[in-house]
């Protein structure tokens, strides 16, 4: 005992550098190094055809995802919709394969939005699995497309026409867009999956 005793500022100074060596490894150099993605990194180069429609250049369309995904972490989709398809539970045969870091290495996924439970479908490579009136549709009222959904409607993205057509605004376009493009140019060799919600 009387050696601990002896020891205790030893121990202390230790646990001291300890501690400041684990903020440094896991803390401070981790939050430098996500500086060095590169703004544009990862955005697509050209406009896909389907969203053509909606996005003129590639600057509009680039603009119109940073726009959806800023929307998607607003309204909070990230809380019940994953984009991460963890190697557990057999997730990759409804999904596809396990996500690797390579693909959150881009604008897109700053922040990462990994997700903090799976309410809903997971959406990492939704891009192509459902036209955009779908999404549209499912934005406005989720029960139009999913009967038994628990998600919430947005009708907020939406305006109204002179006619009185509900018609997508440009928050709920860009929203599609960016829904659109997550998991474009992945190839899956999932086989015939069930539909998905």
């Amino acid at each position: 005992m009387k050696i601990i005793e002896k020891f205790s500022g030893v121990f202390l100074i230790a646990g001291l550098f300890l501690l400041l060596g684990a903020m440094l490894s896991l803390g401070i150099v981790p939050a430098m190094m996500v500086d060095r993605v590169h703004p544009q990194q990862g955005l697509p180069l050209e406009v896909p055809e389907d969203q053509r429609i909606h996005y003129a250049s590639a600057k509009e369309y680039q603009a119109a995802l940073l726009l959806g995904r800023d929307i998607y972490v607003a309204e909070g989709c990230w809380h019940c919709h994953s984009q991460y398809v963890r190697p557990v539970a057999n997730e990759n045969l409804q999904y596809g394969p396990v996500s690797t870091p390579g693909e959150y290495q881009t604008a897109l996924h700053r922040p990462q939005l990994l997700g903090t439970r799976r309410v809903g479908p997971d959406l990492s490579r939704e891009a192509g699995k459902k036209s955009d009136d779908w999404h549209y549709a499912h934005l406005y009222d989720p029960r139009f497309t999913v009967p038994d959904s628990v998600m919430p409607g947005y009708p907020w993205l939406f305006e109204r026409n002179a006619d009185g057509q509900i018609l997508p605004g440009p928050k709920a376009k860009a929203l599609v867009a960016y829904l659109q493009n997550l998991g474009r140019g992945m190839e899956t060799d999932v086989g015939d999956l069930p539909p998905r919600e």
